[in-house]
């Protein structure tokens, strides 16, 4: 059965929601909501991925995610995941309770690999092309699904060549980042292509979804081909608008 991952963007610039829950007392208020919708975990973020967005600091980013992890590890413990390529906070978080290690850069630098190596949490390993996600947004976009599932079973059999069992990884195909929009069509099924894992599919309000990507149907039916083509995490700004995917 598909569960659905609701997004909480503690970000005063993300594209659909950014400043929406950029304080703690709102971001927790919306924490709950998604949970009350039927989200079986929510992602914590801390920076925009959009293109041109300024990256954080470590610091910065702590001080953005503390307030409400602190809170959340309370309420929801087991459920949260933090949005994070800084080992310095996934070093933060885990010593706050457990929590699943969420890197859209694909444990791209190897003080992540070192850190949830250490550590062991549960992680969701994203596709990305490129040191970094502005790196990602301007380079020749990857084209082709075998080239996903190449890099991301690279980068998991080194996790369990480090000690991570396959239970505790998670793979996210990286779509709308750095792929054709074809690609991104194609990526919805990509469940399917490495059955062996648990794989999660975050397509919400991405712009390959057309001029409507914002309308909840249009998203509806993103999320409905990544069910029946076997995706176990589906990640999404309204949980209450996917219900009827559970």
């Amino acid at each position: 059965m598909v569960k659905l991952v609701g997004i909480l963007n503690v970000t005063p610039d993300s594209f659909t929601d950014g400043g929406n829950f950029f304080d703690p007392a709102a971001a927790l208020a919306q924490a709950k909501k998604l949970f009350t919708d039927g989200a079986a975990m929510v992602d914590v973020g801390a920076e925009s991925t959009r293109p041109h967005a300024v990256a954080l600091t470590p610091d910065e980013e702590w001080l953005r995610l503390e307030p409400v992890l602190r809170e959340l590890l309370v309420l929801y413990s087991g459920k949260i995941s933090v949005d994070t390529y800084h080992p310095e906070t996934v070093h933060r978080a885990l010593s706050l309770g457990p929590v699943i290690i969420n890197d859209v850069t694909g444990m791209n630098n190897p003080g992540m690999v070192e850190a949830v190596s250490e550590l062991k949490p549960t992680v969701i390993i994203s596709h990305l092309p490129g040191a970094d996600i502005q790196a990602a947004h301007a380079s020749d976009p990857v084209s082709t699904v075998e080239q996903v599932k190449r890099d991301l079973l690279a980068k998991a059999e080194l996790l369990m060549s480090k000690g991570l069992s396959r239970e505790q990884i998670i793979l996210d195909p990286g779509v709308g980042f750095g792929k054709t929009m074809a690609l991104n069509e194609k990526l919805l099924k990509f469940a399917e292509e490495v059955p062996e894992y648990k794989v999660m599919i975050g397509y919400s309000r991405k712009r390959f979804l057309g001029e409507k990507r914002l309308d909840n149907e249009v998203n509806l039916a993103a999320g409905r081909i990544a069910k029946e083509h076997g995706a176990a995490y589906i990640r999404v700004h309204d949980v209450a608008g996917h219900a009827s995917l559970l």
